[in-house]
């Protein structure tokens, strides 16, 4: 499958963008960063020095993913989501001095498989998302977030448990969520959810 690459994308020649993938209008992928295969990223997204991002990633317009910000396979991040990489950030020293990439040691954001990050939403880093969590629009994620979790707010925080579709699940008694959509079975301990064994 052929890679995309827009003439008004900048790809630095020492990324890694793999089979199917696309860099739209004005996009920028740093060095080092690695791209799996059928990602997608739109137009006038970063893309941090070494970040690593697996198959079919959504990465939307503007949205901003900086160093050293892991992304697992069929992660969607939605327009304008901004991942820090920076636990106290300044522009310059005590002395007044201009800080430089020495100055200071960057922290990242790590997205779970198939977990989502809806539009102009911030993760503060470090933080993780769980495997097919959902992060609402808007919302400020300050600590991690746990697999399956819809979290909303500023800070987020989790309101619901929504499953691999990414619809709200629906309580079947005994600690027994099931999907409206797929009607998957999952299971919650601890106020942790996973899914049910099959049998």
């Amino acid at each position: 499958m052929a890679i995309q690459i827009q003439d008004s994308a900048d790809v630095s020649p020492m990324a890694t963008i793999g089979d199917g993938s696309s860099v739209w209008h004005l996009a920028q992928v740093r060095e080092g960063a690695v791209l799996g295969e059928n990602c997608i990223i739109g137009r006038g997204a970063y893309v941090g020095t070494g970040v690593q991002m697996g198959d079919n990633c959504k990465l939307q317009n503007y949205a901003l993913v900086y160093e050293p910000a892991v992304l697992e396979d069929g992660v969607f991040v939605g327009p304008a989501v901004v991942f820090t990489n920076d636990h106290f950030p300044r522009s310059i020293d005590p002395d007044g001095m201009l800080k430089r990439g020495d100055d200071w040691e960057a922290v990242g954001v790590t997205v779970r498989r198939g977990a989502s990050i809806g539009a102009r939403a911030v993760c503060v880093a470090p933080v993780t998302i769980g495997r097919w969590a959902l992060v609402a629009a808007g919302s400020v994620v300050t600590r991690d977030v746990p697999d399956f979790a819809l979290v909303v707010g500023v800070p987020a925080r989790r309101i619901r448990w929504v499953g691999r579709a990414g619809v709200p699940l629906e309580p079947e008694g005994e600690g027994t969520w099931k999907c409206p959509q797929t009607g998957e079975l999952y299971v919650e301990t601890n106020e942790r959810l996973m899914e049910a064994p099959q049998s």
